[in-house]
C-alpha cells in the first residue's frame, strides 16, 4: 500500500467505495488523514463501515472542512451531466481528484525521480501495459503494475528508485489527475469512444492528450502516429518543446519509430536501426499488436533498456488472458482465444492476424453486428455461431461455409475436428465473437476460462510453450 501523507490531519470525502476507492480509504488514512466514505450503493457503504471507516451522505454533511474530494472513476466527472457530489465538491470550492492524483502527489514528495510509465489511447492499452511491465521485470525492475487493468495503484507498493510503476489510464482517470507527470508517457490512438462522458470526440482526444503533455521534464512522450488527432497531439507536444517520439506500423518515419517488415525500427537524422524482431512471437501478432510492441520498445529504449534484454523480453512475452491468447495445439492447430473480442472492431484485429480460420463467433449481438468483417470472411475456412446472434450472422456470412452450433461447447468440439481434417498447414480454431457474452455468461472472462478448459480437455491438445 502507498500511504497517502500529502493530507495528513485533513479530512477528504472519497466517493465511490469500488476497488480503488477503498484503496483510496486505506491509503488515507495509512497517511494520517480523516476519511468520510460514501456511495450511492448502500452496499458498499456498509462495506466501507464494516473496514472502519467513518460513512456519511454528503449531501447531509458540512463541505466546510474538507480537503478534497477524491471521485471513483466510474463516476461523472462533466458529463453527461456532473455527478451531484461534483457539484457540492464544486459549491464549496474543494477540488475534485482520484487515486492517480493521490498518487502522483505522494510520488512528488518522496521519490521524484522514480521511473513511472503512464499508458493511455483507445485502444491497446491493456496488452501495452502489460508488455512493459514484462520488459521491464526482465530488465531487473521491481515493477508494479496497476491501474486500470486492475490492480488500484494505491494498492502497490511506494515509489522508490530501482522500482517502476507501469500504469494503464482511462480517460475517466486522466480526468481526475490534474498534476499527472509520468516518466514515460504513452499515447497509443484515438478513436471514438466514451463520447456520452466526454461530450464531443474531441475533448476526449483532448483529455488523453493531457497524459503525454504532462511527462515531467527531461522525460519521454511517446505517441502513436497513425491516426489524425494523435499526429495532431506530437505535432503540438513538439512545439511545446517535448521529446517526442513518435510511433507507426502505417509508414516509415524519418525520425521516430515504425513497424517495417516484421521488425521494429528506429529512425533519428538519416540513420535506421532495427530494434527488435516481432516474427514468430505467437502473443505479439496483428498489426494492432505491433503498434503496442513498438510504442513499448519506445518506453523500454527510454529506460535505457538494452536491445538484447528488449528482445529476449519480447519473445517471453505470454500475452493476456483472452486477447489473442494461445491455450493450446494440436498437430498443426493452434487454438487462439480471443474472448475480449466483444465487437466487430475488435475482432477484425483477430481475423486479421491469421489466413485459414476456423472462427467461433457470436453471442449477444451489438450493433451493426458482423458487417463491417465482410473483408476477413476469405480467411474463414469455417464458422461456429452460437448464442443469441446466430441467425443474425448465419445471414450476413451467406455463402461462407458455417454451422449454427448454439452452443461453445459444440462448436469447440467440431471446429477442432474440422481443423484438423482440413490438411492446413496452419489452421487456427479462433473464439473472436464480435458480441457480448450475457446471452450464455456472466462476462467474457468467464467465456474464454470455459474455451480455454474446453480446448484443453481435447484428446493430444499441447500447451503452446
Amino acid at each position: 500500500m502507498i500511504p497517502v501523507t500529502s493530507f495528513a490531519g485533513k479530512t477528504v470525502a472519497v466517493f465511490g467505495l469500488g476497488g480503488s476507492g477503498l484503496a483510496s480509504c486505506h491509503a488515507l488514512k495509512a497517511g494520517g488523514a480523516e476519511v468520510i466514505a460514501a456511495d450511492d450503493n448502500a452496499e458498499n457503504v456498509a462495506k466501507a463501515a464494516q473496514a472502519g471507516f467513518i460513512t456519511a451522505d454528503l449531501r447531509n454533511v458540512s463541505w466546510a472542512n474538507f480537503a478534497a474530494l477524491v471521485l471513483a472513476p466510474g463516476v461523472p466527472l462533466t458529463h453527461p451531466v456532473p455527478h451531484w457530489s461534483v457539484l457540492k465538491a464544486r459549491e464549496a470550492g474543494v477540488e475534485v481528484i482520484g487515486d492517480i492524483e493521490l498518487f502522483c502527489r505522494e510520488r512528488r514528495r518522496h521519490a521524484p525521480n522514480a521511473p513511472f510509465v503512464a499508458i493511455t489511447g483507445t485502444n491497446g492499452k491493456s496488452t501495452t501495459t502489460a508488455l512493459i511491465a514484462h520488459l521491464t521485470k526482465v530488465a531487473g525492475y521491481d515493477t508494479q503494475m496497476g491501474g486500470n487493468i486492475g490492480t488500484a495503484i494505491l494498492s502497490l507498493e511506494p515509489p522508490r528508485m530501482g522500482r517502476v510503476h507501469v500504469i494503464e489510464m482511462s480517460s475517466y482517470q486522466i480526468d481526475l489527475t490534474p498534476s499527472l507527470d509520468p516518466s514515460v508517457g504513452i499515447l497509443l490512438n484515438v478513436s471514438e469512444d466514451h463520447i456520452d462522458r466526454h461530450g464531443t470526440l474531441a475533448h476526449y482526444a483532448a483529455v488523453k492528450e493531457r497524459l503525454v503533455a504532462g511527462v515531467q521534464a527531461g522525460g519521454t512522450s511517446i505517441v502513436g502516429v497513425d491516426d489524425g488527432y494523435c499526429r495532431d497531439i506530437a505535432d503540438r507536444l513538439d512545439r511545446a518543446g517535448k521529446n517526442v517520439v513518435r510511433i507507426s506500423v502505417k509508414n516509415p518515419l524519418a525520425s521516430g519509430i515504425y513497424f517495417e517488415h516484421g521488425n521494429i525500427v528506429r529512425a533519428s537524422g538519416g540513420a535506421r536501426s532495427e530494434v527488435a524482431a516481432l516474427g514468430g512471437i505467437g502473443s505479439l501478432r496483428g498489426l494492432h499488436n505491433a503498434q503496442n510492441a513498438a510504442c513499448a520498445a519506445a518506453a523500454a529504449l527510454a529506460m535505457g533498456i538494452s536491445q538484447d534484454v528488449l528482445q529476449n523480453g519480447l519473445r517471453s512475452f505470454p500475452g493476456l488472458a483472452h486477447r489473442m491468447e494461445q491455450v493450446g495445439r494440436r498437430g498443426n492447430v493452434l487454438f487462439v482465444n480471443d474472448s475480449k473480442g466483444t465487437n466487430a472492431d475488435a475482432t477484425a484485429h483477430a481475423l486479421s492476424s491469421f489466413a485459414d480460420i476456423f472462427w467461433i463467433a457470436g453471442g449477444k449481438p451489438k450493433a451493426g453486428g458482423i458487417t463491417g468483417l465482410t473483408g476477413f470472411f476469405p480467411r474463414i475456412r469455417n464458422a461456429y455461431l452460437i448464442g443469441e446472434a446466430a441467425e443474425e450472422f448465419s445471414g450476413t456470412l451467406g455463402t461462407v461455409a458455417h454451422e449454427i452450433s448454439q452452443t461453445l461447447d459444440v462448436a469447440v468440439e467440431h471446429a477442432a475436428r474440422d481443423a484438423e481434417a482440413s490438411g492446413l498447414a496452419d489452421a487456427v480454431v479462433l473464439l473472436s465473437p464480435a458480441c457480448a457474452s450475457f446471452d450464455q455468461y456472466r462476462n467474457f472472462e468467464i467465456r474464454g476460462a470455459k474455451f480455454r478448459e474446453l480446448v484443453q480437455a481435447l484428446p493430444g491438445v499441447k500447451p503452446v510453450v
